[in-house]
């Protein structure tokens, strides 16, 4: 496929040259000619110079026969100029933008533009690394009414089907990590310590599932 990447910072220049390798045709646009300096220097995609939502620019990228765009600059406002250009101008249907304020990212969500909050997921993921037992959320759809969220399984619920973590509207549990070995979960699955599990639960119901895993199974009569 052909891509066009917009924005040649650390992040542009790792993925055109990581698109090239696989095998993929890449134009690489950035309005300053030194950025180009971090691509390989057997890179063999192209370069442009240029803003990247001038749609002048773009055709010369080859956006016109492009199957997708990244919009990575260091700026919010023009990665969603880029995106938006993209796909409403030019019918482009894999866009996506870097954001670094997560708060618009459910915005442009909506409008179809996938998003890359990297500072909130860069933080997350060193988060998750120091302190393993923090609860973390890792996707959230543009709605915010369904999230998948990774927990750990407390040793409480070591020989209990993991089945009773799920509720009607609550929760499912999607698959687990066992011994770094991933499984898709089967209702007669039961748990072990040490068992990372991911969950797809109701965006407003991710405490009470939070007290399921920390209350004993024993005691999970009371919950519907």
């Amino acid at each position: 496929m052909h891509v066009v990447v917009v924005g040649c910072g650390r992040v542009g220049s790792g993925l055109a040259a990581t698109l090239v390798s696989q095998g993929h045709t890449v134009s690489v646009v950035d309005r300053k000619p030194t950025a180009f300096r971090r691509l390989p220097e057997d890179f063999s995609g192209q370069t442009f110079v240029g803003v990247g939502f001038d749609r002048n620019v773009l055709v010369a990228a080859g956006i016109e026969r492009a199957d997708a765009l990244a919009a990575v600059t260091n700026g919010d406002n023009s990665n969603i100029l880029i995106a938006r250009t993209a796909r409403e101008f030019f019918g482009i249907e894999r866009v996506v933008a870097r954001i670094y304020d997560q708060r618009r990212a459910a915005i442009y969500e909506r409008l179809g533009i996938s998003t890359v909050a990297t500072v909130g997921w860069a933080i997350e993921r060193v988060m998750r690394r120091i302190s393993p037992e923090a609860d973390g959320v890792e996707w959230i759809d543009p709605s915010a009414k369904v999230c998948l969220v990774e927990r750990y399984v407390p040793a409480s619920w070591a020989g209990h089907p993991l089945v009773g973590l799920e509720g009607e509207g609550v929760a499912r549990v999607a698959a687990l990590t066992r011994l770094g070995v991933a499984q898709i979960v089967s209702p007669a699955l039961l748990a072990q310590e040490g068992d990372v599990v991911w969950v797809a639960v109701a965006g407003d119901r991710i405490d009470e599932l939070d007290r399921r895993l920390a209350s004993a199974p024993a005691d999970q009569g009371g919950h519907h």
